[in-house]
């Protein structure tokens, strides 16, 4: 007698298969698991470029490191890229750059954007006072106007008369100036730098924020002068903050942070250094502890 094949209902044959395929699901996975789990995955860095001029740069803050842009290994790029990390450091800022030094060479210095690529995650950029400048001669041009002028007229204002002297205020121009420089600088980061976040960090407290004034050996301004250098310091971060917002940036305000802590406080409180520097720092520019507090006003806002 021929024995008739024997037919499993369907749900228990589904279940059978099903029980099958879960098995060998099991046993593939058992084998391969191992494999995975001893697979190492590379760490991702942060690549971080950091361009702009002697407020980033460091000049005279120890230790030096580059002779051509007075750069210090404690300016605030060294001290964000020690806070965070896994962060590779490009720093090409350079003292005594302004805007055309992003794309043109600054002594043995390349363009500062030669060191921007489609990799680079983080940028900072402090840009804009050495636009602002006496003929075009930077910063220390206005600083040591403005000191000269000082011994003329010790109570009045010459600076501020020097600036406004064709009726209106030439400094305050120049600040409007730039304006257009700065927002042609974002759009050059991003043109080179298309996946990175950008931070424009602001120039810090020089000057008393109250107005008053301290003129002496160290500080030679005239007594009056005093406010119209603050405004003219809070001008150039308004500026700043607007540019950046209008170009896809991030602002970082250092001003806030360092008030009271300019050039006229006394040493140990002072972040910013007087016209004649007891402590290794550029005239009128961060010392170690002023780069540090630019350092955690850009942790802070990133």
């Amino acid at each position: 007698m021929t024995s008739l094949p024997v037919r499993l209902p369907a749900r228990r044959t589904l279940a059978l298969a099903a029980a099958a395929l879960s098995g060998a699901l099991a046993v593939t996975t058992a084998a391969v698991a191992p494999a995975l789990a001893t697979t190492p995955h590379p760490a991702r860095h942060l690549d971080y470029v950091a361009l702009g001029d002697s407020l980033a740069s460091g000049p005279g803050v120890p230790d030096q490191v580059d002779a051509n842009c007075l750069r210090s290994d404690h300016n605030y790029p060294s001290l964000i890229a020690k806070a965070l990390r896994g962060t590779r450091l490009t720093d090409v800022s350079c003292s005594g750059a302004s805007t055309a030094q992003m794309t043109a060479p600054q002594g043995t210095a390349g363009p500062q954007f030669d060191a921007l690529n489609r990799g680079t995650d983080l940028v900072t950029i402090t840009i804009g006072v050495n636009n602002v400048g006496v003929d075009g001669a930077g910063f220390t041009s206005i600083i040591g106007t403005c000191a000269k002028l000082g011994a003329t007229d010790p109570a009045g204002s010459p600076c501020k008369d020097f600036f406004h002297k064709d009726g209106f205020d030439q400094l305050r121009k120049n600040i409007d100036d730039t304006a257009p420089k700065i927002a042609a600088t974002l759009a050059g980061i991003h043109q080179r730098a298309p996946h990175a976040k950008v931070l424009v960090v602001g120039y810090p407290d020089l000057f008393p924020d109250d107005g008053s004034s301290c003129t002496s050996a160290e500080v030679p301004f005239a007594k009056g002068d005093f406010t119209f250098l603050r405004d003219a310091n809070r001008s150039l971060n308004a500026m700043l903050a607007h540019q950046a917002g209008r170009g896809g940036a991030r602002y970082v305000d250092t001003y806030r942070p360092t008030i009271g802590h300019d050039m006229c406080k006394p040493a140990g409180v002072r972040w910013i250094e007087p016209v004649v520097p007891p402590t290794p720092a550029a005239p009128a520019h961060p010392n170690a502890r002023g780069q540090q507090a630019l350092a955690d006003a850009v942790l802070a806002r990133r």
